[in-house]
């Protein structure tokens, strides 16, 4: 290996380490909590200044651990689209906004924080619009998935669609945070598998998609 490759490797292990370090502590005690010291501390680095060296702001670091689930998550996902084509059947697209997160979680093993990070960063309104425009700039599926939600809901108003969609993030987001911690700290879980709890997320998701309207007057 020459000098430059070995330096190149050696920078991206620094990355990587500073990424794993941040996603655990931000997932553990908040973004704003975690100072960068405290990331170069954890991720071995004995430069204080190496989180602002690698990624600039923290804000660039949100991105950045962002952006590299969604990567693999989109993958899962355009498969699953592909898969079920012009399906009309509700529980298929629900599936689609459900099992890429699920698959994703349950092949980073346990212990894992991604779950945590992003319901940590989803709780704060600016963090929360940094990781949306992470996650439309790396998912080009997302406006497929809506299209089917459209074609097998035709009826429901574009405002109602868009209030279900918040609540479909929110149950996605918040038990799997929820069943991410159990598993971390060994404590029993609703379900056994990482599948059956997109199962059971999916089963209550259509539920919600096919509820009544009500309206006032």
């Amino acid at each position: 290996m020459t000098g430059r490759a070995r330096r190149d490797a050696q920078v991206s292990a620094t990355r990587e380490a500073l990424l794993d370090a941040a996603e655990r502590l931000f997932a553990e005690h908040g973004v704003h909590a975690i100072a960068n010291r405290q990331i170069s501390e954890a991720a071995g680095q004995g430069n204080n200044a190496a989180v602002s060296y690698h990624f600039g702001t923290k804000i660039d670091l949100v991105r950045a651990i962002v952006r590299k689930h969604a990567e693999g998550i989109e993958v899962v996902r355009l498969r699953m689209l592909a898969d079920i084509g012009d399906s009309t059947d509700l529980r298929d697209w629900v599936a689609c906004a459900v099992r890429p997160v699920t698959d994703h979680l349950e092949a980073l093993g346990t212990p894992s924080w991604y779950a945590r990070f992003i319901a940590q960063v989803t709780g704060d309104p600016a963090l929360r619009a940094v990781a949306t425009e992470e996650f439309a700039a790396a998912s080009s599926s997302m406006r497929e998935l809506q299209a089917g939600m459209d074609r097998c809901l035709p009826d429901l108003s574009a405002e109602v669609h868009a209030e279900r969609a918040a609540m479909t993030r929110h149950l996605i987001t918040q038990m799997t945070a929820e069943r991410e911690r159990a598993l971390v700290d060994n404590m029993p879980t609703s379900r056994a598998s990482w599948r059956d709890a997109a199962n059971g997320l999916i089963d209550a998701i259509v539920a919600l998609w096919q509820a009544p309207v009500t309206r006032d007057g």
